[in-house]
């Protein structure tokens, strides 16, 4: 069945990242195979801490925030290293399906 929801995110994935495959998890972030990947190498990354979007961070998620680019320049290094490319990617408004701060890294041709 297909999410119908508007935060996949807190919903789904956070509270079981048993049922993602986990690329990284620790107490802030997530970063997992994307479900419904768009490009052959398609990774998601999360702050576990609903932040709504981009936009709306403040200092009050100053720790979060740094932890979460911290992991996506880890995995965006890594993918460039494996694959010879990387594309780091967030979506905001009308373009942001799922309500909740969440960052691509992607590479490879789309599916």
């Amino acid at each position: 069945m297909q999410y119908r929801g508007d935060d996949f995110y807190c919903d789904v994935a956070i509270p079981d990242p048993g049922s993602l495959n986990v690329v990284y998890e620790d107490e802030l972030v997530l970063a997992f195979h994307h479900t419904r990947p768009f490009w052959k190498n398609h990774i998601v990354i999360v702050p576990k801490q609903h932040i709504a979007s981009f936009t709306t961070v403040t200092s009050a998620d100053e720790q979060v925030v740094r932890r979460l680019f911290t992991v996506v320049q880890s995995i965006a290094a890594d993918t460039e290293r494996t694959t010879g490319a990387a594309a780091v990617l967030t979506n905001l408004g009308e373009y942001q399906d799922s309500k909740h701060l969440h960052i691509h890294v992607h590479s490879g041709p789309q599916r």
